[in-house]
């Protein structure tokens, strides 16, 4: 954009708080500030188009997760192997963060509902259960915005589309009886977690998968899930780490690869009308910048569909 046309369709929620400063921790926290960063750089927002999340109240985390687990991590008496499990350092700063990341999904998923399509930069964070984190996720700020959404009957029925390398177990685990929700999931079959409980509908793919069989695999699924389930709103989680070069996925996708799969989740939702949020999810390239790149082109597509308008429901 050159700053002088109609606002963006899209809204983007981010807090500079969601950077946790690790240095260099296998999961890369700077990689929010950087996509913000390159977006704004790049023209494909403007910064007065970000919105700033405030945290989830206790109240809607508790939609979710138990209140003991809730009080452990708000007054940090989490013990050595629950802090362990997580795989990030516990810190006043990382609570601040996952609050504010699920209040940034509730916000996406509010603006989504409204404009069609939206996204956070950050959360994602889809192996969180209700007692306990894992895998660098704390609160998973998905389920919590689709609670708090349903409590205030903004919408009834949700889908989430994982396309993460590894299995949402925490968001298999919290909607397993709830036809409420239908969860789809396409990931790396012999990778973390373990075990991987059952979504409503899971793709395992094979070490070395590439672009033209992953897409494929990809668009059977949504077109199965689609025909089982009619959802109010997709929460699309878009991690970064299918990529060939991720550390800890074993997958081949190129960033060619990426940008077809973020196009077909998208155009596949919005040719359902189907309203779409946006979530990063993981992403650990040997190189930053990679994961960055992938991260901002997601969402330079999502704006790219926003910007040709809302389709007719």
């Amino acid at each position: 954009m050159d700053g002088t046309g109609d606002p963006t369709l899209m809204t983007l929620v981010y807090s500079d708080d969601y950077d946790l400063h690790l240095g260099d921790h296998v999961f890369p926290s700077a990689k929010y500030r950087l996509t913000k960063e390159k977006l704004v750089a790049e023209g494909v927002v403007r910064p007065e188009d970000i919105i700033e999340p405030e945290p989830a109240s206790d109240d809607d985390v508790a939609l979710v997760h138990r209140r003991d687990y809730i009080r452990k991590l708000k007054t940090g008496t989490l013990s050595y192997l629950e802090i362990l499990r997580l795989e990030v350092p516990y810190s006043p700063e990382l609570v601040r963060a996952v609050w504010l990341a699920a209040g940034g999904s509730i916000l996406a998923g509010r603006r989504a509902i409204e404009d069609g399509i939206s996204a956070n930069v950050g959360g994602g964070f889809h192996h969180a259960f209700p007692d306990h984190g894992e895998g660098f996720c704390v609160l998973h700020d998905v389920a919590i915005a689709i609670r708090r959404l349903q409590k205030d009957r903004a919408l009834e029925r949700a889908m989430t589309v994982d396309c993460d390398v590894h299995q949402g177990n925490g968001t298999a685990a919290i909607f397993r009886d709830d036809p409420t929700v239908f969860t789809f999931s396409i990931h790396q079959e012999n990778n973390y977690p373990y075990p991987k409980p059952p979504s409503s509908l899971d793709i395992n793919l094979q070490d070395g998968t590439e672009d033209d069989e992953y897409l494929a695999a990809l668009e059977d699924g949504l077109h199965r899930s689609l025909a089982r389930f009619k959802p109010d709103l997709i929460f699309y989680v878009a991690g970064a780490d299918p990529y060939r070069e991720d550390q800890l996925g074993g997958l081949r996708l190129s960033l060619d690869g990426l940008e077809r799969r973020d196009r077909m989740v998208l155009e596949i939702a919005r040719a359902n009308h189907i309203p779409v949020a946006v979530t990063l999810a993981g992403g650990y390239a040997r190189r930053l910048d990679d994961t960055v790149r992938i991260h901002a082109t997601t969402i330079r597509v999502a704006k790219e569909l926003a910007d040709r308008g809302r389709p007719e429901s």
